[in-house]
């Protein structure tokens, strides 16, 4: 487990939250932030996030949203016990479950969910350079397949639940293949750094069962500045209201 001098405190949602994290691990930034304000969960329903690390998705979602029942699924017990101290720490009630998503554990086979909610890992197998640190490493290289995430996640949600998921913006066409097999009303929102730039992101939304029309959302600019010139902050408005003030993100909608 993580010592206290192996951890930093960081703040999300303009200090509304707390969230100890790794100073050489994984470390959230703003992805499982945007993941949490694209959940449409209501007061008293269900949410697994698939992957939860050190908590941040579902304690923002969790902050948004009261009367959730959260439930996490963390393959790495270190991680796992941060979530849970994190939750402890801002009031937030969130269940961490230690396993491994590919070998459902037992408690989560039983359970069907109204959200399902993921950040998969970004890198793909065997590409790039390692991280140094194992932690890291795990969190962001792909060792379960993107459609194996998918197909769980589908597994556990309920006639007509939502899942909702991040992911590099090159690997949609994947994220659509894995989705088409058991989901419709397919939305896509894609995530730019800042206007006439290629998105980096996506946001992917789609329901359980559905047969709706695929809709591809107008995309999300998070810079208002046409090019980063200085360290200020020049968050677009609908950036800056769901980044700093935990505002849902209505688009979907």
């Amino acid at each position: 487990m993580f010592s206290p001098e192996e951890l930093t405190q960081d703040r999300f949602l303009d200090g509304r939250l707390t969230i100890a994290q790794p100073r050489s691990g994984y470390r959230a930034a703003m992805d499982p932030v945007l993941l949490a304000a694209a959940c449409a969960a209501r007061p008293g329903q269900s949410v697994l996030e698939l992957g939860c690390g050190a908590g941040v998705a579902s304690l923002c979602l969790g902050w948004r949203v009261p009367g959730l029942r959260l439930t996490g699924l963390e393959l790495q017990p270190a991680y796992a016990d941060l979530a849970r101290r994190n939750a402890a720490a801002n009031g937030i009630a969130l269940q961490v479950i230690e396993g491994d998503l590919a070998r459902m554990p037992m408690p989560l086979r039983s359970e069907s969910f109204d959200h399902v909610i993921a950040n998969p890992p970004y890198f793909a197998p065997g590409g790039g350079t390692a991280a140094r640190d194992v932690g890291r490493e795990t969190a962001q290289r792909e060792a379960t397949p993107l459609g194996v995430w998918v197909a769980q996640g589908l597994k556990r949600l309920m006639p007509g639940g939502w899942i909702t998921l991040i992911q590099n913006a090159d690997r949609l066409p994947d994220l659509l293949s894995a989705l088409a097999l058991g989901a419709g009303s397919i939305a896509v929102l894609p995530i730019a750094p800042r206007a006439g730039r290629a998105a980096g992101r996506v946001l992917v939304q789609a329901r359980k069962g559905a047969k709706g029309p695929f809709r591809l959302l107008a995309p999300l600019i998070l810079h208002a500045a046409p090019d980063h010139a200085e360290d200020a902050e020049d968050l677009t408005k609908i950036a800056q209201s769901v980044l700093r003030c935990g505002e849902k993100l209505r688009v979907f909608e």
